[in-house]
């Protein structure tokens, strides 16, 4: 097969992977958007500070209500923890809210399976209580003293969005704000989404298995019989895997689908999937917000968190003879365009999007997005944008090759 051929089956996997998977994205979204515009959370920073439990278990509840992006999660806990919420409970809101994730498990049942979804929300809670531990075995009351001060008190955080006492779910203002965060959210990801589903159709069909198989350690497809320094292996690249595509995790699961169809550990795959947190981008924030000893500190304390659970996720999946089977992801051979439900709820989820969007920038011109989000770097959110863009150069120079020259 030569280059144009496999341009256009690159081309054609990521549209595929998207049209599979833009329903799903769109009732993530919504959800999303109805629970962060109807559900207050004003009394967040008060309820997260008394006792150490109670702290870890409403940063937990309340990091599942306001499932959100890694960036607005980062300045969500700064806000709490600035404002008295432990460290504890404020660690538990941010791996709450980017792995107990409504719409990720959505997209993790259409590429990967029921077993990821149960690795994935079980995960989120198993990472929340290992970095638990660690944090009382290793006590670091003095990086927590120091992050406290080096956070500003000058620094005025923006008003959350919400619904005030006037407003109400049969409200068409309400509604309006509903709009207005759903396409916040789309705005929030749409560079990460294309550049995402691009390299995942990139890699399809260009990359051979043995890259796969020299990257991670005896990956071979069926098989399932891994050492445990196979799988530490694994777990530890798979991080890496993350750190070098640089994406969030909504973007990378279609990657991780390839890397699991490639032979790839489950242990392996929910590492990457767990690595959302532990990116440079994530670790210059809270450089910025806590100083760089405790930035370190929460790199330590996540990569080691998420390096146990995948491992403990592995054996007792296995134990229990629920290890998913690597055969199950043939998504590459698969027809995308069918007419069938995921057609019919991709239209419907369509005309619902443009109405919303419509209904939030269009009808209420005067209401501004106030929701805070972590400051990214302007070179770097410029430096995505562009490869955005080349990405749909890309695609689109795909689908003519498919359509008109071979």
């Amino acid at each position: 097969m030569g280059f144009l051929e496999k341009w256009a089956e690159a081309a054609n996997t990521s549209f595929g992977f998207f049209w599979m998977a833009f329903w799903a994205f769109g009732l993530g979204y919504l959800i999303s958007s109805l629970i962060q515009i109807f559900v207050t959370e004003e009394k967040m920073e008060q309820t997260m500070g008394g006792k150490e439990g109670k702290g870890v278990l409403l940063g937990t509840l309340f990091g599942f209500i306001s499932s959100s992006c890694s960036f607005s999660a980062l300045a969500t806990i700064k806000s709490l923890f600035k404002k008295g919420a432990s460290f504890i409970s404020s660690i538990a809101f941010l791996l709450a809210s980017t792995n107990l994730v409504i719409e990720l498990g959505i997209i993790i049942s259409i590429f990967l399976g029921w077993q990821f979804v149960v690795g994935e929300y079980l995960g989120g809670i198993l990472l929340i209580l290992i970095s638990w531990i660690i944090i009382r075995i290793t006590k670091p009351l003095k990086l927590i003293k120091a992050a406290k001060k080096n956070l500003s008190e000058g620094e005025m955080g923006m008003q959350e969005m919400g619904v005030t006492g006037e407003d109400d779910v049969h409200s068409e203002k309400s509604w309006a704000k509903v709009g207005r965060q759903y396409g916040m959210e789309w705005k929030m990801v749409w560079k990460d989404v294309t550049i995402g589903f691009t390299i995942a159709g990139i890699v399809a069909a260009l990359i051979p298995d043995s890259f796969f198989q020299t990257l991670f350690i005896n990956s071979n497809l069926g098989k399932t019989d891994y050492s445990f320094l196979e799988i530490l292996e694994h777990v530890i690249i798979g991080p890496i895997a993350a750190f070098l595509t640089f994406i969030g995790s909504m973007g990378n699961i279609p990657l991780a689908a390839l890397l699991f169809g490639k032979g790839v550990s489950f242990a392996g795959v929910m590492a990457f999937i767990f690595s959302d947190l532990v990116v440079f981008p994530v670790l210059r924030i809270n450089a910025k917000y806590y100083g760089w000893k405790m930035a370190l500190y929460i790199l330590f304390l996540l990569l080691s968190s998420l390096i146990f659970t995948s491992i403990f996720l592995h054996y007792s999946f296995d134990f229990l003879g629920i290890l998913p089977d690597p055969s199950q992801v043939s998504i590459q051979d698969e027809s995308y365009f069918q007419l069938n439900y995921t057609f019919f709820l991709n239209i419907a989820f369509l005309i619902g999007s443009v109405y919303l969007i419509w209904l939030g920038y269009q009808k209420y011109k005067d209401m501004h997005y106030m929701k805070e989000m972590a400051p990214k770097s302007k070179n770097m959110e410029t430096i995505l944008k562009y490869i955005a863009i080349l990405s749909y150069i890309w695609l689109l120079g795909g689908l003519v090759v498919q359509f008109f020259i071979i």
